[in-house]
């Protein structure tokens, strides 16, 4: 029999098995003015008026809970992308010191290295103004010399010695 399947519900709403008590249910329920097929629709109207009542609430707590579930992962992942952004923010400002730092001592470098080419080409103008100057002297020693000899008639003891007489 299919009534003896069904769930009825007591006063408290909690759902209970009727295969023994169906008989014990309907005794209870019934009332004498009214015809026992009647008050037996209205009672399963009734218990599944509040199976549904009660499958509202849940479904309804269910989504609730869920939505709260959600709504904490959903922080929890803008926590997380907020502090990626921060550490790669930093890394960024760090990444930039490390450039201006660079960049600084790169420019250290090459002042140092003018300063070193001026200073070589300095040195090398002093000593072209030194080879210079004995140069002036060696060739000014050597026409003093060359006019000594003309003006002795002497021959230079070095130098061609197949021209001497």
């Amino acid at each position: 029999m299919a009534a003896a399947e069904q769930l009825v519900y007591d006063k408290a709403g909690s759902p209970e098995s009727t295969q023994d008590d169906h008989s014990k249910a309907l005794a209870k329920i019934e009332q004498p003015n009214k015809a026992p097929k009647e008050s037996l629709d209205r009672d399963i109207a009734l218990a599944k008026l509040g199976h549904d009542k009660k499958l509202c609430f849940i479904k309804a707590w269910e989504e609730k809970e869920k939505a709260k579930v959600e709504n904490k992962a959903e922080k929890r992942q803008l926590k997380v992308t907020s502090w990626e952004n921060s550490k790669k923010a930093a890394l960024e400002a760090q990444l930039k010191e490390i450039h201006e730092e660079l960049e600084r001592k790169k420019a250290e470098y090459a002042e140092k290295i003018k300063n070193k080419e001026a200073m070589y080409h300095k040195k090398a103008e002093e000593k072209r103004a030194i080879i210079e100057a004995k140069k002036g002297e060696l060739l000014l020693k050597t026409e003093q010399m060359a006019a000594k000899y003309r003006a002795t008639g002497q021959v230079p003891k070095t130098g061609l010695m197949f021209f001497r007489d």
